[in-house]
């Protein structure tokens, strides 16, 4: 039976669009890559829009310095096999620097950190635009956003002062010393963004795929434990399971979940069936009920 694609069609039409827009209206724009697979179909939507010219516009990373390793080694060989230029910024030099404090204790993540090291970065190289694979349906306070989302000259945004986005007008004027945060996905949900990966056969990280892992539980979540970033208790046993990651954060506060979907169109079934956000595995996000709007508000992306 042929899938309906013209859903993903239309939302892949609007990214591109948002993409060009974005070339066309800043001097300096940027995207900023994860790894994950959100930043991976905007890497796959950026060259779309500009071929057979080369993407106009660096990638950056801001690295905590406790990705998953599997990650890291695809960012850097993705980059390479594309000819795209990465930029990469470390918390580490944040924390060396004195500008942020390391946590400690079970629930320490450097996630939060991040925002420092961001809007340095963003100053660095006067960025004026900054491309994300943030989506609405994610969280509350990523509903919120616009898809041109200004934030002011200390990097914050002010969620009850945002331009109405009319027709897919989108203004990209900004005073001196504002930014742009651009959302080119974020009409897209969790399953278009599986469906998307499965209809280009883009390539993502093996940590989204079902597979044996190390690992121990904590607060009914399934933590990694082949690696010591990861706090664990020692009365935390470590076992074995066929788990995967549906979002890709820091391995100190990103939980698995169980699963044996091991190709993407089973990982597309698995999500299609599931009724549990993919943040439901982050837990930056359980802090307080307003984690992430607060983030944002300080400069996070």
């Amino acid at each position: 039976m042929k899938k309906d694609t013209s859903n993903i069609n239309s939302l892949e039409n609007e990214a591109i669009y948002i993409m060009r827009e974005v070339a066309a209206q800043f001097e300096k724009p940027v995207l900023l890559f994860s790894g994950g697979k959100d930043s991976i179909t905007l890497v796959r939507l950026a060259v779309k829009a500009f071929y057979p010219a080369k993407v106009p516009f660096p990638l950056m990373h801001i690295d905590t310095g406790h990705n998953f390793p599997e990650t890291i080694e695809f960012r850097d060989r993705l980059c390479k096999e594309l000819g795209l230029e990465l930029i990469v910024r470390n918390v580490q030099d944040s924390i060396d620097e004195g500008k942020v404090k390391e946590e400690s204790g079970r629930y320490a993540s450097r996630n939060i950190l991040q925002t420092t090291t961001l809007l340095d970065a963003i100053e660095e190289f006067k960025f004026d635009a900054c491309i994300g694979g943030a989506r609405r349906d994610e969280e509350k306070a990523r509903a919120k956003e616009r898809i041109f989302s200004v934030r002011d000259d200390f990097g914050q945004w002010d969620e009850k002062n945002q331009r109405p986005e009319l027709f897919d007008m989108l203004n990209g004027d900004i005073e001196h010393g504002q930014n742009v945060r651009v959302f080119p996905i974020s009409n897209w949900t969790e399953l278009d963004v599986w469906s998307y990966i499965e209809k280009e056969n883009i390539e993502i990280p093996s940590i989204y795929f079902a597979h044996k892992r190390k690992v121990f539980l904590r607060d009914g979540m399934i933590w990694s434990a082949e690696d010591e970033v990861v706090y664990r208790d020692d009365h935390e046993e470590v076992i074995e399971e066929m788990v995967r990651f549906r979002t890709v954060g820091d391995m100190s506060c990103t939980a698995a979940v169980l699963s044996e979907a091991s190709t993407i169109t089973k990982v597309v079934e698995e999500i299609r069936d599931s009724s549990i956000s993919e943040r439901g595995a982050r837990i930056d996000d359980k802090r307080s009920e307003a984690a992430m709007e607060k983030r944002k508000q300080q400069g996070y992306f």
